[in-house]
């Protein structure tokens, strides 16, 4: 059994815990305002980039409709990219999201089809390294970059670009969490090549009106299409970080309130031992006495 130091020393271990996550919950506190916000303002200008190009697309079709919206024809090499996040201690954010990429990915090789990984942030590398091995064909690291922002995305929209325009992608997925509250993110899986019109980005409604575009329809989506692309991997990004903050101060307020059971259950033991011992002193004291 262990010494009453022992118990000190663990108690004071498990005291020195507990200020570490409390002050990690404070913190992800503190940084998830603004990554909410930054996810919250992203999202209304994603849809809103969906609708123009759902207008745009509607007067295009067959061989006038760019290859990133009309996509190859065929669905047999698929490129797959998860964004997770550079950091743990935060619970299963991380690894539900790679749980939903990895039940799409057997899925398609038991199909037959080519897959190439993409893995955004090193819990992504490392897990999908170890289970799919040379299928990982790049990985971009978050933690490269001060600030989440165009910097971090555009690289990773460059690379899927390429991939696409090189024949080496039919399809591209891409897999991040969507950030409902502190306690809900949800794994997402979203197709970016073909590109496709969400359910709440309808096309506008132009009431009857014909526009002429000048340039035509083509060559607007020619040159917003890359950059919606770039858009909608940077709204992942903002909706990943707000989700890991998140579920980060979800995880240290149970670290926290953990720490604070554990240390009152040994807080409870070292007691009832010192008085044992007390008691065990007062004993033998007293009969000390009276053999004398």
């Amino acid at each position: 059994m262990a010494s009453l130091k022992e118990m000190r020393d663990r108690i004071g271990s498990v005291k020195a815990t507990q200020k570490i996550t409390k002050a990690m919950q404070m913190v992800a506190a503190a940084k998830l305002k603004r990554a909410q916000d930054q996810a919250e303002n992203a999202r209304p200008y994603a849809t809103k980039m969906a609708s123009v190009i759902a207008n745009l697309a509607a007067g295009v079709s067959g061989s006038d409709a760019p290859k990133l919206l009309a996509g190859t024809g065929g669905d047999q090499r698929h490129l797959v990219v998860v964004a997770s996040a550079d950091k743990g201690l935060a619970g299963g954010f991380s690894t539900n999201i790679i749980r939903a990429a990895r039940e799409r990915i057997r899925s398609l090789i038991a199909s037959g089809k080519d897959v190439r990984i993409v893995a955004v942030g090193k819990k992504s590398r490392d897990q999908l390294t170890r289970m799919f091995g040379d299928k990982v064909v790049r990985t971009f690291e978050l933690s490269e970059h001060k600030v989440l922002g165009l910097a971090a995305a555009q690289p990773v929209a460059q690379f899927i670009a390429d991939a696409f325009e090189n024949g080496e992608a039919d399809v591209v997925t891409l897999f991040y969490s969507r950030f409902q509250s502190v306690i809900s993110q949800v794994p997402t899986a979203k197709q970016l090549i073909p590109a496709v019109v969400e359910g709440d980005a309808a096309p506008i409604d132009l009431n009857g009106a014909v526009y002429e575009y000048e340039p035509s329809e083509e060559e607007i989506l020619e040159t917003l299409l890359p950059r919606n692309l770039t858009t909608q991997v940077l709204a992942a990004l903002y909706e990943n970080q707000a989700g890991f903050f998140g579920s980060q101060m979800a995880a240290m307020d149970n670290a926290t309130r953990n720490a604070g059971d554990l240390i009152n259950a040994l807080t409870l033991q070292y007691n009832r031992k010192r008085q044992a011992q007390i008691t065990t002193e007062l004993i033998e004291i007293i009969a000390g006495a009276e053999a004398l």
